[in-house]
């Protein structure tokens, strides 16, 4: 179902992309995403003071939370990775949030974005592997004792693929669906307001979603760090 309005799609158009602008929606919002949180982090570099503002205050709330829930459960070893762990966190919430405003896209309601989100982690699930393990990382997915190795690999190598499809479909489906639900009532009952409260749950839906992916990832994460049993 084609999206009610698009505004940056409709100024893509203006300037003779159309094709791009209707094929790749997902990307020029992702742009957009990208622009508004490096908006947000400059501005918020600029104003941080001793005596700490509102904004100021959630964002130390925010990142220090993620933090000490890493932490948590990673071990103090962990800390390390805050830096892709919230910026997972808040792109994928500010990407899934987007998609609220009228006119706007949400980024992740494209299988491209999960799919490269997904592929960004578990890739990194083994940097962090052979980091702390070295060539003995292999054990990982060779089990226990020699004699299983031709079941229990071919097993792990399945589920690490699995991991990338539970991740980026996951996230793919619930936004994609609420973008449905929504384009459909705003076809049907847009004047009479119908669409709000779906657009209110789906800023439960967007930040548990989000935190579902900042864990899962937090989770691949501590497996890749662990010996191998």
């Amino acid at each position: 179902m084609e999206h009610p309005y698009l505004f940056f799609v409709k100024l893509f158009e203006l300037i003779g992309l159309d094709h791009f602008a209707h094929a790749y929606p997902h990307v020029i919002y992702t742009w957009v995403v990208m622009a508004i949180l490096i908006g947000f982090g400059f501005f918020a570099a600029k104003v941080v003071t001793l005596v700490p503002s509102k904004g100021q205050n959630f964002f130390e709330i925010l990142i220090s939370g993620l933090e000490e829930f890493a932490v948590g459960m990673t071990g103090e070893e962990g800390r390390w990775l805050l830096p892709l762990i919230a910026t997972i966190f808040i792109y994928i919430a500010t990407c899934n949030l987007i998609g609220l405003i009228p006119g706007f896209f949400p980024p992740t309601a494209s299988l491209n974005t999960t799919a490269s989100c997904a592929l960004t982690v578990v890739v990194f699930t083994h940097v962090i592997g052979i980091k702390y393990h070295g060539a003995s990382y292999i054990k990982h997915f060779l089990g226990p004792v020699w004699w299983m190795v031709p079941i229990i690999l071919p097993i792990e190598l399945i589920g690490h693929l699995a991991r990338v499809l539970s991740l980026s479909f996951r996230l793919f489906g619930n936004m994609m669906g609420h973008e449905l639900v929504l384009g459909i009532l705003f076809f049907l009952a847009g004047a009479f307001f119908a669409p709000l409260p779906i657009m209110a749950l789906g800023i439960f839906v967007a930040l548990v979603q989000a935190f579902v992916f900042f864990l899962l990832s937090v989770m691949y994460f501590q497996s890749a760090m662990e010996h191998a049993h």
